[in-house]
């Protein structure tokens, strides 16, 4: 930290730490839509769900990085239960998103659940963005927002 002997201001540490925060959630937001779409891509059920819980994680993430400030709190905590605390009106999706993430391993995942936890990711991660102030990159939402079930699948209507 350093003053300025001229105004008597303070800089440094505080500015330092409030970029590197910035950046830091700048950088989750980016990782947390990349997660999105490689879940959209994914043609496996199972890493299609794994890839959007991670998103949804991630942009939680960035928002707990930008608005935390230290509590006192000791010891480790989850992600789920530091949100309602920096962003209130994220407490449910918090709610939803900790049950999610509680889901035990090896319980088969259906394709409907991958997608719906896809499309509950993206919307999430939207409102993370619009939380943050920042805007919601549509043309890249229109990316994420493709059907996931093969072509061949569905039939066509003449």
């Amino acid at each position: 930290m350093t003053t300025d002997l001229t105004t008597g201001t303070t800089t440094g540490i505080a500015t330092d730490s409030a970029t590197s925060s910035a950046a830091a959630s700048l950088e989750l937001l980016d990782r947390s839509r990349h997660s999105l779409l490689e879940a959209c891509q994914s043609q496996e059920v199972t890493q299609r769900y794994l890839q959007a819980q991670l998103g949804a994680l991630r942009a939680a993430a960035a928002l707990v990085a930008a608005r935390a400030t230290p509590d006192g709190h000791r010891g480790p905590r989850s992600l789920w239960e530091l949100l309602p605390a920096v962003a209130p009106e994220l407490a449910e999706w918090a709610g939803f998103f900790e049950l999610v993430s509680t889901r035990r391993a090896g319980h088969p995942v259906s394709v409907r659940e991958a997608d719906d936890l896809l499309r509950q990711s993206e919307v999430f991660l939207d409102l993370v963005c619009r939380s943050l102030g920042l805007p919601v990159q549509l043309a890249a939402h229109t990316e994420v927002l493709v059907p996931t079930a093969l072509a061949g699948s569905v039939p066509s209507t003449p």
